[in-house]
């Protein structure tokens, strides 16, 4: 199992990738959810070898629905929506992705950490923001204070999209996210320039950002669900509170 891991967080966290699992065919080997059709026994035991990894804490995850709610949460559990934040002492927060971008938070004053999801509809929606503003409310967060990791996912050369939800990105201030794409009617969409620049916007400083700037769509060590389609795996992006 080779995870990878930011610099910038202080705190034990990680980034999966799809080696050192059990899970066979398409989900080989590191697949950390059922919904694309792997044996569940098989899921369960790479999700048991990955928190091993960081001393079998106990997990908070989520039932994601490409939404931009946050929850806090005091304990393990599972809830739907696209983020997490807690600040309980070893509890493990994750989220799933094979393509969106897995982003973690933490905040080296009070303790408190989040794990967010963030496809192009969290990206709209400004899930970072709705992260910021809760734990900026509950932990007395400054924003400036707070570093930012930002996992593996799709890059904009490789991210097809609408036009017509390329201008809705636009329309909203970050035009410099859309890129051009020979086919009519299609744009490419760069959701890191949208992340850096909502970060940016929430008050943290740019030397707090951290992007690992590899695309899951390129790199056959990551799963995808653009290139693999729907029997895709998903890693996750995993952070230890405490």
């Amino acid at each position: 199992m080779n995870l990878l891991t930011a610099p910038i967080l202080q705190i034990r966290h990680a980034f999966s990738n799809r080696v050192g699992g059990v899970s066979g065919g398409p989900f080989a080997s590191l697949n950390l959810a059922t919904s694309g059709g792997d044996e569940e026994w098989a899921v369960e035991e790479n999700r048991r070898r990955l928190l091993a990894r960081f001393g079998s804490p106990p997990l908070a995850r989520l039932e994601q629905v490409h939404g931009t709610t946050v929850h806090l949460v005091s304990g393990p559990g599972v809830w739907e929506g696209d983020g997490l934040v807690s600040a309980t002492p070893g509890l493990a927060l994750a989220v799933q992705t094979a393509d969106c971008y897995p982003l973690l938070l933490e905040d080296p004053q009070s303790g408190a950490v989040a794990a967010l999801h963030a496809g192009w509809r969290g990206a709209l929606g400004n899930i970072l923001s709705a992260a910021v503003e809760l734990m900026t409310r509950e932990f007395g967060t400054q924003p400036r204070e707070l570093w930012l990791a930002v996992g593996p996912g799709i890059s904009g050369p490789c991210y097809q999209v609408d036009a017509e939800l390329a201008d809705r990105f636009a329309l909203a201030g970050w035009a410099e996210a859309v890129l051009a794409d020979p086919q009519p009617g299609k744009a490419r969409l760069d959701l890191p320039t949208v992340i850096r620049a909502q970060a940016l916007a929430a008050g943290l400083r740019v030397e707090n950002i951290w992007f690992a700037g590899v695309c899951t769509h390129c790199h056959p060590a990551y799963y995808s669900y653009r290139r693999d389609g729907a029997r895709s795996g998903r890693q996750w992006g995993l952070i230890v509170v405490g």
